[in-house]
């Protein structure tokens, strides 16, 4: 279960998939958009708030394991990956997930750890390489 309530002043903390970096989440819903916030050390992404639910309901459609496949902004994401979707025009939102122009990339690495911890998916936790399903 994740800890914290995903508000600005009690923020979900989690850790990325290999348990190498910690970070903290919350929901921004007065944002225009309504956006996710990720505090990476001195670092702020913002992604699209839906992406929580828009997530989920992909990965259920998949029906398997998918690679999270997270990348900077500037590198080509591999597809059918995590990180190929939330950059894709056929997602919900036609395009990027991510809000902040030079930091939209990582989706593949920051969002789904949250959905485990919200109970929404199981998540492999290797060195690297690590994938995602929903349950």
């Amino acid at each position: 279960m994740a800890e914290g309530s995903g508000t600005k002043d009690d923020p979900w903390r989690l850790t990325t998939a290999p348990g190498t970096s910690a970070y903290t989440m919350y929901r921004d819903d007065d944002a225009d958009p309504p956006a996710l916030v990720c505090q990476v050390g001195s670092t702020t992404l913002k992604y699209h708030l839906s992406a929580i639910d828009d997530l989920a309901g992909w990965l259920r459609e998949q029906a398997d394991w998918v690679a999270l496949g997270a990348a900077d902004e500037q590198k080509a994401a591999q597809d059918g990956t995590v990180e190929a979707w939330g950059r894709s025009a056929d997602n919900p939102v036609g395009g990027w997930y991510g809000l902040r122009k030079g930091y939209r990339g990582r989706f593949g690495m920051y969002l789904p750890p949250l959905l485990e911890a919200l109970g929404l998916v199981e998540l492999t936790h290797d060195a690297r390489n690590n994938r995602v399903r929903s349950i």
